[in-house]
C-alpha cells in the first residue's frame, strides 16, 4: 500500500479553510489537511496568491474525481501530477 497526497487548488484562504473542514465532515478524512499559501511566480501581492490544501490519503480510497468536483465547489480544483 502506498501513501497518495492529494493536493487541491483553492483561490484565497478563505475558500481552503472552509475546504479542509468540509473534508472532514464530508468525506471522513481523521488527519486534518495542511493549507499552504502559494504565491504566483512574479507575485508578492498576498491577493494573488493561491491556497492548497494538502490531503494525504494512506489507504488511498479517495477518488480523484470526486475530490476535483469538490474542489470546483469553491472555484478551485485538484492538482494532478
Amino acid at each position: 500500500m502506498s501513501d497518495v497526497r492529494h493536493v487541491l487548488v483553492l483561490p484565497d484562504r478563505d475558500a481552503a479553510e472552509e475546504v479542509a473542514e468540509e473534508l472532514g465532515q464530508r468525506f471522513g478524512i481523521a488527519e486534518e489537511p495542511q493549507l499552504v499559501r502559494d504565491a504566483l511566480a512574479g507575485e508578492d501581492d498576498a491577493e494573488d496568491a493561491q491556497w492548497l490544501v494538502v490531503v494525504e490519503d494512506p489507504s488511498a480510497r479517495l477518488e480523484a474525481s470526486v475530490l476535483d468536483a469538490f474542489a470546483a465547489e469553491y472555484e478551485g480544483w485538484l492538482e494532478t501530477p
